[in-house]
């Protein structure tokens, strides 16, 4: 029996399947927020536009190559779509070229990537079998033979398509492009597949922008930064850590929402409660992380640079040969010994490459520690023997230091062995959120051991030891868990406050401890620590600003265009009270001024990477501008 070759040719049955399918996955899986009817109907237009753009192309092959192409272009397509939903699951956010590089943190990764992996996602190759099937029927001929003026007509309807895709996106969201730091929107206007090439465009780009930079502009931004700084000023706390030690403790994924929480009436985070109330400890508890792609690398960057994060892919990796007047530097050139400790691969962020870069002395790497099935699980070394191993090297360096701590435990997909856990798993439709609690209770005990241990081994009395939260450890994709925990709605503005991490100064023999309300972020620790160590950096270029100064009139920008400030809370578009978390209606009188100075911070912090503008700036030469 022959078949009669079908009235809808197959490249365009294929786009709709394939486009059909993409809306699912945008609008279930990514849960992309729908505000309006328009936006509904652009995330349902733009896939099916992306993929008659892709599908379309086949009408140019000899018919026995159509099938073929149909076929393969189906799989990669859906790969890669897959590939955005894993990466989104974890870090919900969309992949990025600069992350593609990135592939050495892979082997890493496998354990949280099979967590990430559910069995309904077979659902999503639904339309490759379907594809699959009806290209391999020898019975079927479903290629199209269009003659030359079919072609150009079938391609034409591609471009008016995409011409639609872009005219509407930018009539429900004007100047796109231009906000590209939001890439929820760009995916949500123009598609994953579009997003990848505007992203490749912009790689292109950002690596031109070095080749192209001149000193003119670091000597705009140095204006600009002396301008909006109080570098002239100190604050009552300049120098009270004069000639101490140095111990920075960043605390993986580590939310302020863990403090004074309880799981079946047991503390999550005892020592770490008792802490924050200490009259040896100041805890700033509007304490923001501002970190993107790179997390825990971005978490480094921020604080020892005070400059922001990329928005796509990270410092670490892009930019590692860069010029940078780091604090380890800093410190270097005034007496201090540098390290950093992480039981973890070298390479992984590529640190090996940039700690050099940065101008620390030592790094104490997966290498220099014993590693065993017995004292690890998650992502490796468990944390208390991670500080059990390090007290040596530590009472070995030459004094005053400057050393840094990275810990693991608390890593998604936070797992943590039973014979290990002081405290139950919280009962949630989030597992991640479940076992969370359990990993941070034992990294709450880590730090307890770890000040004993610094106290038996001398180093106490004589050091300021820093703890950090790096970034968040519960994403937006369990929103829904997040809610029941905390008994209220998830909103933007919720989820702000959300990005709240620990922050204490402990000071052992300090009187004046307090809690802090000022809203402050990682870029502010530079100079907040040069400034207790009592180290005027009078030709820095940062960002910052020292937490301990009074009547700061500033905010606390996020990479995605977010910001906070001690009246206010801004993102997606909506300006909230900070308060009240209501709405304020009068947006443009109150957030839009202080929008523009943050887009223009990010700005200049992008151009200082991406130009690698600091090869123009010396300083040391106190006349040089």
């Amino acid at each position: 029996m022959k078949w009669n070759k079908p009235r809808i040719p197959l490249f365009v049955i294929a786009s709709f399947l394939f486009g059909l399918k993409t809306y699912f996955v945008y609008r279930f899986m990514f849960e992309l927020t729908i505000e309006n009817a328009l936006q509904e109907f652009i995330l349902f237009f733009n896939p099916i536009a992306s993929a008659y753009l892709i599908f379309a192309i086949s009408v140019w092959l000899k018919p026995k190559n159509q099938m073929k192409y149909l076929r393969w272009t189906a799989v990669i397509g859906s790969l890669v779509l897959y590939i955005n939903l894993l990466f989104y699951r974890n870090f919900t956010d969309f992949i990025t070229i600069p992350v593609l590089f990135q592939g050495n943190n892979a082997a890493d990764l496998t354990t949280s990537i099979f967590t990430l992996i559910h069995l309904g996602d077979l659902l999503l190759f639904a339309d490759v079998v379907i594809i699959w099937i009806l290209t391999s029927k020898k019975t079927m001929d479903l290629s199209v033979n269009f003659s030359k003026s079919g072609k150009i007509a079938a391609t034409a309807v591609t471009f008016l398509m995409l011409s639609g895709n872009v005219a509407l996106a930018e009539l429900e969201r004007p100047m796109l492009f231009v906000r590209a730091f939001d890439r929820e929107y760009l995916v949500k206007n123009i598609g994953v597949y579009n997003y990848h090439m505007y992203d490749a465009m912009m790689q292109t780009k950002t690596k031109a922008q070095r080749v192209f930079a001149d000193s003119s502009e670091i000597s705009e931004i140095k204006n600009y930064i002396n301008e909006n700084s109080d570098t002239d000023e100190k604050s009552e706390l300049f120098g009270i850590a004069e000639d101490k030690n140095v111990i920075f403790v960043s605390i993986e994924s580590f939310q302020n929402f863990l403090l004074d929480s309880e799981i079946n009436g047991k503390e999550t985070t005892p020592f770490l409660n008792d802490l924050k109330e200490s009259e040896e400890t100041i805890w700033f508890k509007n304490f923001y992380h501002q970190t993107a792609q790179g997390k825990t690398s971005d978490s480094e960057f921020i604080v020892e640079n005070s400059l922001y994060p990329l928005g796509r892919g990270a410092v670490y990796f892009t930019h590692a040969q860069n010029e940078y007047h780091a604090l380890p530097e800093i410190l270097n050139s005034h007496g201090y010994t540098t390290s950093v400790f992480h039981a973890n691969n070298k390479s992984f962020w590529n640190r090996d490459v940039m700690y050099d870069t940065m101008g620390y002395d030592k790094f104490y790497g997966e290498q220099a520690y014993e590693v065993t099935k017995e004292n690890s699980f998650g992502w490796g070394l468990g944390d208390k023997a991670f500080f059990s191993q390090s007290i040596d090297e530590l009472k070995q360096q030459e004094k005053p230091f400057y050393s840094k701590f990275i810990t693991l435990t608390n890593h998604f997909p936070f797992e943590l062995p039973e014979d290990e856990a002081n405290i139950d798993k919280y009962d949630s439709s989030s597992e991640t959120l479940n076992s969370y609690f359990q990993t941070a209770r034992y990294t709450d005990e880590a730090l307890k051991q770890f000040f004993q241990q610094l106290k038996d081994a001398g180093i106490y009395k004589d050091s300021v030891i820093i703890l950090m939260g790096d970034h968040y450890g519960i994403s937006e994709f369990h929103n829904s868990a997040m809610g029941d925990f905390l008994n209220k709605e998830i909103t933007p503005y919720q989820h702000i406050q959300l990005q709240r991490v620990p922050f204490m100064v402990h000071i052992p023999g300090y009187k004046n401890g307090e809690i802090r309300e000022e809203v402050v972020g990682q870029i502010d620790v530079k100079p907040t620590l040069l400034s207790l160590l009592g180290i005027k950096a009078e030709k820095d270029l940062s960002f910052g600003t020292d937490m301990f100064l009074d009547d700061q009139q500033k905010f606390t920008a996020l990479r995605d265009g977010s910001f906070i400030t001690e009246k206010y809370v801004y993102t997606e578009g909506t300006c909230y009270d900070r308060q009240t978390g209501e709405p304020i209606q009068s947006e443009k009188q109150v957030c839009k001024p202080i929008k523009q100075k943050v887009e223009k911070e990010l700005e200049y912090s992008d151009n200082i990477i991406y130009g690698d503008l600091f090869r123009f700036y010396d300083f040391t030469n106190k006349d040089s501008e």
